[in-house]
């Protein structure tokens, strides 16, 4: 938009008199204009520009009610294509020919202290824009390391197996009621073992309860009850701090990431009694230093 002024390096155009700078400033303005007027023809309402729009095409954009960006981002510009379903124009000769993008809502909004243009209901997911913020980088470096192991967990669950199991600590409660339940068929010693087993499994919704700040040990205690009393798809609402129907909230989680807690789970608890077993294992029986007589 800014091709039409002359700007070329060490350029010099000298005029004698006011009318001939004015003639000057008119035809420019016509070319811009002009211009303008073959990007209206496109029925668009918003221009999106990789470089400045200056002031003259900025209140043609305003007076013929069409949303003029400017300054935005080479990259950010070939996303935005792609997630709305647009092509990237550099003559505005031909309006037929061009691919006109769409989406359901453009708005402006601040993220910390700096202003950004958000692009709402594109007809394309095929990216995306995730805002971390931080008070360090390595928060900052934390947080994306979580967000990318989330972005794996996800593409796993969608590529190779997709069930889900109830979340809310509903799950945690059934499994722990049914290790209870064969505990009460174990005679010695292992029994206290699988008790203990099944009370881990319920550590699960007390460390839910206690990130959401709540009172962990009554809502964990009312979700027991609820699961004794039958509620099979009771769990933990963290929105209102009470126990709720995960069903009816929607709440789920990935089977194989579930599955694959308990094993590894599993795994560390047998290491850590192999441990305990060397510990505990009887000491070396001393002898006499040979070296010292009597």
């Amino acid at each position: 938009m800014d091709s039409d002024i002359i700007k070329i390096h060490q350029a010099k155009i000298e005029v004698e008199d006011h009318e001939e700078l004015a003639l000057l400033f008119k035809a420019e303005n016509d070319r811009i204009n002009e211009k303008c007027n073959k990007i209206s023809k496109f029925n668009i309402n918003c221009f999106i520009n990789r470089d400045v729009i200056y002031d003259i095409p900025g209140q043609y954009f305003v007076d013929h009610g069409i949303c003029a960006i400017d300054y935005t981002n080479f990259d950010g510009v070939d996303r935005l294509c792609l997630v709305t379903d647009a092509e990237l124009v550099s003559s505005f000769d031909n309006p037929e020919r061009a691919k006109i993008g769409t989406c359901d809502l453009i708005e402006e909004i601040m993220i910390g202290e700096e202003k950004v243009m958000r692009f709402s209901g594109v007809p394309k997911g095929e990216a995306c824009t995730i805002v971390l913020r931080g008070p360090n980088m390595q928060i900052l470096d934390e947080a994306e390391r979580s967000l990318h192991d989330a972005l794996c967990v996800l593409s796993q669950v969608c590529t190779s197996d997709s069930r889900t199991v109830l979340g809310g600590g509903c799950s945690e409660c059934l499994m722990a009621n049914a290790v209870e339940e064969y505990s009460k068929k174990i005679a010695g010693k292992k029994s206290l073992a699988v008790s203990a087993f099944a009370n881990a499994l319920r550590q699960i919704p007390t460390i839910i309860a206690q990130n959401a700040g709540y009172n962990s040990t009554e809502l964990v205690s009312q979700l027991r009850v609820a699961h004794y009393e039958g509620k099979k798809t009771a769990g933990l609402n963290m929105t209102n701090g009470t126990i709720g129907d995960v069903t009816e909230m929607r709440i789920t989680e990935s089977y194989k990431v579930k599955h694959q807690i308990l094993v590894s789970a599993v795994e560390a608890a047998e290491m850590i009694l192999r441990i305990d077993e060397i510990i505990k294992a009887p000491p070396r029986k001393r002898q006499r230093d040979p070296r010292y007589p009597g």
